[in-house]
């Protein structure tokens, strides 16, 4: 005889119990079966707030009393044919008056005891399968009601009471050996004590009950038929990309229940299995879903992680102290002190040292747990030998489970590594000598976040995904978003990386989304979105908490390089084209490095010196290889090197500068660039990276441009030096004269650094250099004559984009 079992949703209306009735005709073709129901979903709550009210003399109660009934009235009506509807309407109002003269003596009395609380729960599960039942008759099915109450023994633990299984059992054999019909259906979740007192087994005991029967019965299958297609790897609603489990070991089942798979109650498993009877898991609303079967022995997944689950709400207590050390039966009259107020350990860890021991509780026990232990320890925590009790709120337990760990060295190492990674801090560990979980305690905020980090380590084997913000869309950012978009597939088929933007902001408006940003149509979005306000960006990154996030900035605002810190801290990476941060104070440079290192995250800045060239990628593989460098020479500016190989006297030098800032490769303040500014700060970025403790103003600046273009707006700036082209004219005459070209070169060398126009000829590195190229000379103890050299295009939005896609890409290989 099978038995099935339908949850809350599966009853929740009348044509969800269509579906139901559907899914046990379907059934009854295989033999007779015993059907155990839930509450119509919510009314177990509801019965329990309303009981609760007329207790408090809240005579609202009878609102809500009357719209559990009107419920219950039509879900009849709908149900059931107006001819056949007369003894069910009838029964549903007998089961209300019942109910209603109970409220009306807890309203008189003011008494709400548990042993009220489970009697006024109970008629949650009665009215449903009282309903079924007339329905399964009305379709000429021989249904009978069976009572749980008259069938299933426990003590009087109300609310979570004990299942007398020795006198349940003969019960169940009893009945079902006597009885003939097709169908028995059975309210689940509740229970009676053996002088008849109404007992319930625990919240989601209904899955508990269908087990008592299927285990007492020797059936050939549990279904438990919930409105999800079997349990999933992790919870769908948390982890989106979340992957049904075909098939799962009682273990395993039972570990994932216990730390919060609400699929299943977790209880369930331990009647069936000992009876080795398997269970499967079904959809309601998908019955031709294949589900997942809980059984003996699993077969061997494709991984050895079955699945990753989570409890909220958790406390820890942590005691410490050097009273604990060596004492026999300290941790004995801790979990007694714990037991005598019904307190449930969830977790425990204790050092080696044995100097302290920490439990994970529910949040809702901390207070009599603490006031318990507090006074159990008074004498050691008086006399300090023990440390006072301390008390964490505000926690979750995640849970990796999977009966194949053991045979797999290095998973604790990955599950670590991953959140640490993502910035995730844990605060207690526990692993069971089984092996077959590990769980760790974080913080509830942390547990979306930890989730995604490890289902994506894991099992999504397919792809890495980076949740990217972009801050600035101008011509850089645009181009950068089209190369995004462009190249998606190449790097999710090459790569398995998928970038997601799911955050755009420019001086006007910002948009987040965490499912992801529409690149198709991201400027019409953006405009759609709100005012910007790069405070309200961070803190909304900082609280999405996405996992692999990555800021790019692509603007050259020192507001936005000032809340680089707060993301840091976060581990949210930071992909920089603005040069602001960088060039600061070493201390505010060197602090940034610290806080990326401190909290697993990248910062990385290749655009900041050479657009798209890998220049501080190189300086760094030399350094890291145990090269030493003991010279830079560079043409840094594309900038410069363009105004200075496209001036040759026959267009004024301001024109030149306007073509050159026109075609994208200036700063919009062009005088960053000719003032020699720009290439400033790029050396130091350079010596910084070379070790060096460098400040701008320890930077000598030759600087060719005169002081009257230096003033003023960048309008003032463009007629200063049409003023000026006599000058300009000179510098390009003389150099002329010696055969050589102008170029506005960086030098680093023992600890200093110099910028100034130079002229250089053609023996020179830099005299072959043409359009709007750069070019480095790393001078090092492994190049000491010819040094490593690298050429190309430094500046242009298409190549300082690809150079910040290039570091994006960097931060998903970290």
């Amino acid at each position: 005889m099978k038995v099935l079992k339908f949850g809350g949703s599966s009853v929740a209306s009348a044509a969800n119990m269509n579906k139901v009735i559907s899914i046990v005709n379907g059934s009854l073709k295989q033999g007779p079966l015993v059907l155990v129901v839930s509450a119509v979903g919510g009314v177990t709550d509801a019965l329990l707030q309303l009981g609760g009210q007329a207790a408090d003399g809240d005579a609202d109660y009878t609102v809500l009393l009357k719209k559990l009934e009107d419920r219950h009235l039509d879900i009849v009506r709908e149900l059931l044919p107006v001819q056949h509807q007369s003894s069910t309407l009838s029964l549903v109002k007998k089961i209300f008056n019942e109910l209603t003269a109970i409220c009306e003596g807890l309203y008189q009395l003011r008494e709400w005891s548990p042993r009220i609380r489970d009697r006024v729960a109970a008629y949650g599960e009665i009215l449903s399968s009282q309903i079924i039942t007339a329905c399964l008759q009305l379709h000429t099915v021989q249904a009978i009601w069976a009572d749980a109450r008259a069938l299933i023994v426990t003590n009087d633990q109300y609310g979570n009471a004990l299942v007398d299984f020795h006198v349940t059992n003969s019960r169940i054999a009893g009945y079902f050996g006597e009885a003939a019909a097709s169908v028995y259906v059975v309210p689940g979740f509740i229970a009676a004590t053996a002088d008849n007192q109404t007992t319930t087994l625990g919240r989601g005991g209904s899955d508990y009950t269908a087990a008592i029967f299927a285990a007492a019965l020797s059936a050939p299958v549990l279904e438990i038929w919930t409105d999800v297609s079997g349990m999933m790897t992790a919870d769908p609603r948390i982890v989106p990309h979340a992957k049904p489990i075909p098939s799962i070991s009682y273990q395993e089942a039972m570990e994932l229940s216990h730390f919060g798979a609400k699929i299943i109650y977790p209880p369930t498993i331990q009647p069936v299995m000992k009876k080795q009877i398997p269970v499967a898991v079904k959809n309601t609303f998908a019955p031709e879903a294949a589900g997942t079967l809980i059984e003996q022995t699993a077969p061997q997944a494709e991984g050895f992680i079955r699945g990753i689950s989570s409890i909220g709400s958790i406390s820890l207590l942590s005691l410490e102290g050097s009273g604990m050390v060596g004492i026999p039966g300290f941790s004995k009259r801790l979990f007694e002190t714990l037991a005598d107020q019904r307190v449930n350990v969830i977790l425990i860890t204790q050092s080696s040292s044995e100097h302290s021991i920490c439990v994970g509780i529910n949040e809702a026990d901390v207070l009599k747990a603490k006031r318990a232990i507090d006074h159990a320890f008074s004498h050691e925590i008086q006399s300090g030998k023990l440390e006072p009790l301390q008390v964490e709120t505000g926690l979750s337990v995640i849970a990796l489970v999977g009966e194949q760990m053991k045979s797999h060295p290095g998973v604790s190492g990955k599950m670590f590594g991953a959140l640490g990674r993502n910035g995730i801090n844990v605060r207690a560990i526990a692993q069971g000598s089984s092996e077959k979980n590990i769980s760790a305690v974080l913080a509830s905020a942390d547990v979306r976040k930890a989730l995604n980090v490890l289902h994506e380590a894991f099992f999504e084997t397919s792809y890495q995904q980076l949740n990217i913000f972009i801050v600035g869309v101008g011509n850089v950012g645009a181009k950068l978003i089209a190369q995004l978009q462009q190249q998606a597939q190449f790097l999710l088929e090459q790569l398995r990386l998928q970038i997601q933007v799911v955050g755009l902001c420019n001086s006007r408006k910002m948009l987040i989304q965490e499912e992801g940003i529409d690149l198709q149509n991201w400027k019409q979005v953006l405009d759609e979105g709100d005012a910007a306000d790069i405070d309200v960006f961070v803190e909304t990154i900082r609280h999405s908490n996405l996992r692999n996030s990555v800021l790019v900035d692509v603007t050259a605002s020192e507001s936005v390089a000032q809340v680089y810190g707060r993301l840091l801290e976060k581990s949210v990476s930071i992909v920089a084209c603005n040069k602001i941060a960088c060039s600061a104070s070493y201390s505010y440079y060197a602090g940034l490095k610290k806080l990326a290192r401190d909290y697993n995250a990248s910062f990385l800045f290749e655009t900041n010196v050479g657009a798209g060239l890998p220049v501080i990628g190189t300086l760094n593989d030399l350094l890291r290889s145990g090269d030493k460098i003991r010279r830079i020479q560079a043409v840094l500016s594309g900038t410069l090197n363009f105004v200075f190989n496209h001036y040759d006297t026959t267009k004024p030098f301001a024109e030149i500068v306007r073509q050159a800032q026109a075609e994208g490769y200036t700063e919009p303040d062009p005088r960053l660039d000719l003032g020699g500014t720009d290439v400033m700060r790029k050396i130091m970025i350079l010596a910084r990276e070379a070790g060096q403790v460098l400040e701008m103003e320890d930077i000598s600046n030759q600087r060719f441009l005169p002081d009257t273009c230096m003033q003023g707006t960048v309008a003032d700036f463009y007629t200063a030096m049409l003023t000026a082209e006599e000058h300009f004219r000179s510098l390009y005459q003389a150099a002329r004269d010696k055969n050589a070209k102008l170029k506005f070169v960086a030098t680093w060398e023992a600890g200093k650094a110099r910028v100034g126009l130079e002229q250089v000829r053609e023996e020179s590195d830099f005299y072959h250099l043409y359009g709007k190229d750069n070019l480095v000379l790393f001078y090092t103890d492994r190049y000491p004559e010819q040094p490593l050299v690298i050429k190309g295009a430094g500046a242009g939005a298409e190549v300082t984009a690809s150079g910040v896609f290039a570091d994006i890409i960097r931060v998903s290989n970290r």
